[in-house]
């Protein structure tokens, strides 16, 4: 999508810092971290949040999390990490394209909310 600025972050249209990436997935650092380590990751096939996942893009979801661990430890994380998608405004969702953050570097907290 045109607008969407994780499709021009995977165009390479807008700079990011990237951690790891194949021909599904798209790995980079967040530019406002809420752990030690942020990691965004995403598919590169525009899916604009959970509600859309079917059975004509859910490889690229299989695939995330396929990476995810491998992508953890690029990142520096060797001690446990959370996986987070926000789906809808109730949730927080600012960008409309599919996310997962990968949180770690410390020892959190139980309770999200």
């Amino acid at each position: 999508m045109q607008d969407c600025l994780f499709c021009k972050i995977i165009a390479g249209s807008v700079p990011s810092k990237k951690v790891y990436e194949d021909e599904h997935v798209y790995a980079f650092y967040d530019i406002a971290p809420n752990a030690p380590v942020h990691v965004l990751v995403i598919p590169k096939l525009h899916i604009a949040s959970a509600d859309e996942v079917d059975f004509g893009n859910s490889e690229y979801v299989a695939r995330i999390f396929e990476a995810i661990p491998n992508i953890a430890k690029l990142a520096g994380i060797v001690n446990g990490y959370r996986i987070i998608s926000n789906c809808g405004e109730d949730a927080s969702q600012t960008v409309k394209h599919l996310h997962f953050h990968i949180l770690g570097g410390k020892v959190m907290k139980e309770k999200l909310v």
